[in-house]
């Protein structure tokens, strides 16, 4: 599969644009890019039917997050509180950055 590059990093705010889960904004838990895909913490949250191993006591119906699709989804700028558009900018070590559209600050911590 091709691999994706996503502008959503692990540990960003994200706010979700359409599907079910509209208007809900969380933290990410986990990136898949190899299927352009995130885990964010009480969005998607699906129905599983556990069965009880040595590691989980109790089996039953267990409710978690599932992986949405990136595109459904915008980072919230920690500086404006927004949601935005990223660009990207080189430093002068070298490093690459996000940059808020909105503010024009600084999303990575540096």
């Amino acid at each position: 599969m091709k691999r994706h590059t996503l502008n959503i990093r692990k540990d960003d705010t994200v706010v979700v644009l359409s599907g079910e889960d509209k208007g809900k904004r969380g933290k990410v838990i986990k990136v898949l890019p190899d299927q352009g895909k995130v885990i964010v913490q009480g969005v998607h949250m699906i129905k599983k039917h556990q069965r009880p191993t040595a590691s989980v006591r109790e089996g039953g119906i267990v409710e978690r997050e599932a992986p949405i699709y990136e595109s459904k989804l915008m980072v919230v700028c920690p500086n404006c509180g927004s949601p935005t558009r990223i660009s990207h900018k080189k430093t002068e070590d070298g490093m690459n950055i996000r940059i808020c559209k909105k503010c024009g600050e600084s999303i990575d911590k540096i």
